[in-house]
């Protein structure tokens, strides 16, 4: 079995976005990011993006009910329809629970969960850096403090979920690039993908 449907999560800054292009590439599968979907909407002020800038600014997850039309929208597109990496959904055991329906309903399951980690520390100063280099509004100290406390609130019981299932491939996000990527993709294939 290959790994044409994929789900990353990890701490905010732990490399997710970064590590998401490298797998799209490797795997030849859309890379579906609600971050960027969200921000692509805030810079163009559609009504989502009005809706989802207040919650973005002050490091609060998006409600689900916009997020789960978002990306059921987004998995019905041809492009995914071969397989998909989700970037940052789901992040709570109920979005857990809305994406198992969207997949059934499909005929399909995920094929593995890469979890993605990093020192809280490490975190922050990239995030800080990323912040500075890209002039995002969401990253501040304070705001990434917020982020991280969320973040280990809601989605790391989705790590004990997913490791329940037989799904989940933990991985060291610390180091260089591309170490990294290669540490996903030997895991990836000595692992879930490989049963």
């Amino acid at each position: 079995m290959s790994c044409q449907r994929l789900l990353l999560i990890g701490p905010p800054g732990a490399g997710k976005g970064t590590q998401a292009a490298k797998l799209s590439e490797h795997y030849g599968i859309p890379a579906i990011s609600t971050g960027d979907i969200f921000r692509k909407n805030v810079s163009e002020q559609t009504e989502l993006g009005k809706q989802a800038k207040v919650f973005l600014d002050s490091g609060e997850y998006v409600p689900d009910s916009l997020t789960n039309a978002l990306v059921r929208d987004r998995l019905a597109q041809p492009d995914a329809a071969g397989g998909f990496l989700l970037d940052g959904y789901p992040r709570t055991v109920d979005q857990v629970a809305e994406l198992d329906r969207m997949l059934s309903a499909a005929d399909t399951r995920l094929d593995a969960v890469v979890l993605i980690t990093a020192d809280r520390e490490q975190i922050v100063a990239r995030l800080l850096r990323r912040a500075a280099e890209q002039g995002r509004s969401d990253d501040t100290e304070d705001v990434i403090t917020h982020r991280i406390q969320v973040y280990e609130a809601q989605t790391a019981p989705l790590i004990e979920l997913y490791g329940k299932r037989d799904l989940l491939v933990t991985v060291d996000g610390i180091g260089e690039v591309d170490a990294v990527s290669q540490r996903i993709f030997a895991a990836l294939d000595g692992a879930a993908c490989a049963a």
